[in-house]
């Protein structure tokens, strides 16, 4: 099997749809599995896959005894695939008809890519600026945080905006919407770590596999669109607290040891009053 793309579904059986009729309708001459995990949901959205999908021989379903965050849900399909690649494909996607073909066949040859990316763009036709970063680190976070405009792009690099948007380079950080993973990289480095429940986990991954000697590959040939929420919106407090967790737990595993103890600490309490500004402001806002 060349491919084994592995979405994790939620409570969101339309746009799980969306997402595999999208996958069925690539121009594909590869070999792929697809691998729909359900982390618990109890809606009947995981019924409801089974049986609009039960003719596909190539779509598997994983039921998950609980909601382990999505990590876990993709561990759980990662450990049950043969393939020489793993596509992470977040379930609010859309594929082009020929991204499938094109990822793949970049990846398979070029040598040493550990993982590869897409032009990630929301509905709008804007980038999901998330799809190509530098890692994040105390300078660049909080140049970002306050857009403090610094003319050198060493500095303020978080989200690689001068970078083209088209083209196809090597970077630090791509998104868990969409990550084409090498199969052995991935043995080597190991799977993504369920520490994280959602937000957090791409980019440890990221900085494992480049840490394994892998390059990181931003393919803006090809794109797929990402059907974020409105930021508008009101979150759900889970949400927010699990996106500032994970800055705590990215940072506390892959940068603490660089910095001297009062830089952490700063950092430390510098995302606590993130956290708690954000959950502030989003009383007021509307549902």
């Amino acid at each position: 099997m060349d491919l084994s793309i592995i979405i994790v579904n939620y409570k969101t059986y339309d746009l799980t749809v969306n997402v595999i009729n999208s996958i069925l309708n690539s121009e594909c001459t590869y070999s792929y599995d697809i691998f729909v995990v359900d982390n618990n949901s109890l809606d009947g959205s995981l019924e409801k896959l089974i049986d609009r999908f039960k003719d596909y021989e190539n779509i598997k379903f994983i039921p998950s005894d609980i909601n382990g965050g999505f990590a876990y849900g993709n561990n759980l399909a990662i450990r049950k695939s043969d393939a020489d690649y793993i596509l992470l494909l977040n379930s609010d996607t859309v594929v082009e008809s020929d991204t499938l073909e094109n990822s793949l066949n970049y990846i398979k040859n070029h040598d040493n890519i550990g993982a590869l990316g897409v032009q990630v763009n929301l509905p709008d036709g804007t980038l999901d600026k998330a799809c190509k970063r530098s890692f994040p680190n105390p300078t660049n976070s909080f140049l970002r945080l306050f857009h403090i405009p610094v003319k050198n792009s060493k500095l303020n690099d978080y989200n690689l905006d001068n970078m083209d948007d088209n083209g196809i380079y090597e970077i630090d950080c791509l998104t868990g919407a969409f990550m084409l993973i090498d199969k052995n990289a991935l043995n080597e480095v190991g799977l993504l770590d369920e520490e994280f429940f959602m937000y957090g986990e791409d980019i440890d991954l990221c900085f494992r596999i480049k840490k394994g000697g892998y390059k990181i590959v931003y393919y803006g040939e090809s794109k797929i669109t990402h059907f974020k929420g409105s930021s508008s919106k009101k979150q759900k407090t889970k949400l927010i607290y699990e996106f500032y967790r994970a800055m705590y737990i990215f940072y506390r595993k892959n940068l603490s040891k660089q910095y001297f103890f009062l830089v952490n600490i700063l950092v430390y309490i510098g995302i606590a009053i993130l956290l708690i500004l954000k959950l502030f402001i989003n009383i007021f806002k509307s549902n």
